[in-house]
């Protein structure tokens, strides 16, 4: 089980070390990529004193030169490298995507940004609870109480943009940008299942690039390049690239230390096959839609509505 507690690093706010795993007690900052690890030394030095066997961190998006000398391996990041939103449109989008695009604008959506209030925690409630699936997966946000879903979303909100989709005043889908330094994330990005038709996610999309373009960010991340091939078949199609960015290991014990010299810190489906873990992931999805039959079935629709090739939940963090 997690054990997470509050590391207050000097000359910055505090910041939040999580604290997990069984036979290797991994410990990370909870929002790496959102908040910056600063000087690794400081972190290092205050988890002395804890039960973490190694500290992770990845370093930023966008400088793939090795800084530091622990051990180090590879994220593999979604990330989008931007100009101008016209050259995003005219040079780097798919012919299929951009034509998405023109239809989920034609269709009478309005995308626009929203102020995070109550209406909206309330108007995003009713996204989620409208499927306890996403493809194929259990939607872990359904029936969530209102306190929990505003504080789950109510994070950085200084340097955030809420964008809205809507469809006569009606949220359909919504996206989280959250800007940090040198590069921006696309933290939620969430539609409608019944709503896919409109592709609403092309156009939320479109709009953070545009947003992010206007504000001469160089990068927009959208989560990591998995293996699932749908996912970022979608991320592709809006010019999104795989970028692999450098990820370091500090052992902080004699376990810690071990483990690494013999490369067993991973979690164990990272040392599975690809086709296995896609397989098991294949597997997962076919029982999750048989447990809820009852509710697609109820809902007068088919399961196939719930297996689209254009996602209706990719986030990042908690999405």
């Amino acid at each position: 089980m997690a054990k997470t507690f509050n590391l207050l690093l000097p000359t910055r706010a505090d910041r939040v070390i999580t604290i997990s795993g069984g036979l290797v007690r991994m410990a990370k900052l909870s929002d790496e990529y959102y908040v910056p690890v600063g000087d690794p030394a400081v972190v290092i030095d205050a988890l002395a004193a804890t039960k973490a066997d190694i500290f992770t961190f990845p370093q930023d998006i966008g400088d793939n030169t090795a800084r530091y000398k622990f051990h180090q391996e590879w994220d593999n990041l979604a990330v989008l490298p931007l100009t101008t939103y016209e050259d995003w449109l005219s040079k780097q989008i798919r012919f299929k995507a951009r034509n998405k695009l023109k239809k989920a604008l034609k269709s009478g959506m309005e995308i626009r940004l929203i102020e995070f209030e109550d209406k909206l925690v309330r108007q995003v409630m009713d996204v989620y609870n409208e499927s306890p699936i996403r493809q194929g997966q259990r939607n872990f946000h359904y029936g969530k109480d209102f306190d929990t879903t505003k504080r789950e979303h109510g994070e950085y909100l200084d340097r955030s943009v809420f964008i809205g989709a809507f469809i006569n005043d009606r949220l359909i889908g919504f996206a989280k940008v959250v800007h940090a330094s040198g590069c921006s994330h696309l933290m939620k990005i969430v539609s409608m299942v019944s709503q896919r038709d409109k592709a609403p996610n092309n156009a939320l999309v479109a709009k953070a690039i545009e947003i992010c373009a206007g504000r001469k960010v160089p990068y927009l991340a959208y989560s990591v390049w998995g293996k699932r091939p749908g996912l970022n078949e979608f991320k592709a199609a809006n010019g999104f690239i795989r970028l692999d960015v450098p990820r370091y290991f500090v052992p902080l014990s004699c376990k810690g230390r071990v483990l690494l010299h013999w490369k067993l810190h991973r979690p164990f489906k990272d040392y599975l096959p690809e086709k296995w873990v896609i397989a098991a992931g294949d597997m997962r999805a076919r029982w999750t839609r048989f447990r809820y039959r009852n509710f697609v079935v109820a809902a007068g629709a088919s399961q196939d509505r719930f297996d689209s090739a254009q996602p209706n939940e990719l986030a990042g963090r908690g999405g």
